[in-house]
């Protein structure tokens, strides 16, 4: 089966319309990020979705940590030339393999953290390699000519950022052409569209990738209330799963699923639609082949100028949802 493809970028980088978000096949060292974790269901999930030509996967050497490369490792194991796989770097891994929550951009560490993944990922190139997020102690441009040299060498296809505002952007694609920069981005959080990212991105023809494209679970349908989160859940800590927020959430989500079962589809499908229809890559993250056809199967969901209204009045820009994160993450935000 072939889906259907976009080009991510003006660089060349053609990927499926949908990708795989994979960090929540592993857990994390401080607990498990989206509850317990299947090694097996999670390469099975990688190898269908290649079956469905969803062959673009998004890991980071902070998942795990390294954990998570190293069963993408494993499940394309065979079928390298088969998958584009993107990961990140940047949150400092020292040589415990323990995560030190500072932000690395400088020159040294961008080699060190490459060779790293590289050997994890059991590859000799990356397709796309991003800056989980900035050092604000390094320049930019010292971070971004260091990954150009990766490029030069051939162990990166292509260059990424994550979560920077327009002013990054423009220095960064300075130095060496950016191809993608990864967001938060979904019908409860729309930031980089009120901040004008979005618009520089498409003046400089860099593509829009969004991760937590379902709210963080919360446009799929399946969180009714606070305890269908497991007790080491990361999103029970975060405003917006908390009690003043969540309520109001849930209404939103009600409207939603009553637009998307008029439509007969899931409320997952009709959010995903509706980033993709904006030419946005969406990343799911999913562990179990149930979801992960439910989510592809999106890509074929059409939707008319009256659909995109109805969604914009339900949920318009602007709308306050929560914060994504607590305070110390949104401090990391550029």
């Amino acid at each position: 089966m072939d889906i259907k493809k976009i080009a991510l970028g003006s660089q060349g980088l053609i990927v499926p319309k949908i990708g795989l978000g994979c960090m929540g096949m592993t857990g994390f060292e401080e607990g498990h990020m989206y509850g317990k974790s299947d090694e097996q269901e999670a390469i099975a999930t990688i190898h269908r979705s290649l079956e469905l030509g969803g062959n673009f996967l998004d890991t980071a050497d902070l998942y795990g940590p390294l954990k998570n490369e190293q069963l993408i490792a494993k499940a394309i194991e065979g079928s390298r030339d088969k998958y584009l796989i993107a990961t990140k770097f940047g949150w400092e891994i020292d040589d415990n393999n323990k995560v030190t929550w500072a932000i690395n951009g400088k020159k040294e560490y961008v080699k060190k953290a490459v060779e790293r993944s590289l050997k994890n990922l059991n590859t000799d190139y990356i397709d796309l390699y991003y800056l989980h997020r900035l050092d604000k102690n390094t320049p930019i441009e010292e971070t971004v000519a260091a990954m150009s040299l990766l490029v030069e060498e051939g162990k990166v296809g292509y260059l990424g950022l994550s979560e920077v505002s327009s002013e990054t952007i423009k220095r960064a694609h300075a130095v060496h052409p950016i191809t993608a920069v990864q967001s938060e981005y979904s019908l409860f959080e729309r930031t980089v569209e009120e901040r004008g990212v979005l618009q520089t991105l498409i003046d400089l023809g860099i593509g829009f990738v969004a991760y937590s494209p379902l709210g963080r679970g919360f446009l799929s349908g399946n969180i009714r209330s606070i305890n269908d989160l497991p007790e080491d859940d990361f999103r029970r800590a975060i405003p917006r799963f908390q009690e003043e927020h969540f309520h109001k959430n849930i209404e939103l989500v009600k409207l939603i699923e009553t637009m998307a079962e008029e439509k007969g589809i899931t409320s997952s499908q009709l959010a995903l639609a509706w980033i993709i229809s904006r030419d946005i890559l969406p990343i799911p993250g999913t562990k179990r082949r149930k979801y992960l056809e439910q989510n592809i199967a999106s890509v074929d969901v059409e939707l008319s100028q009256e659909d995109l209204a109805k969604l914009e009045s339900i949920v318009p820009l602007g709308t306050d949802t929560g914060l994504p994160y607590d305070e110390f993450s949104m401090g990391l935000i550029d």
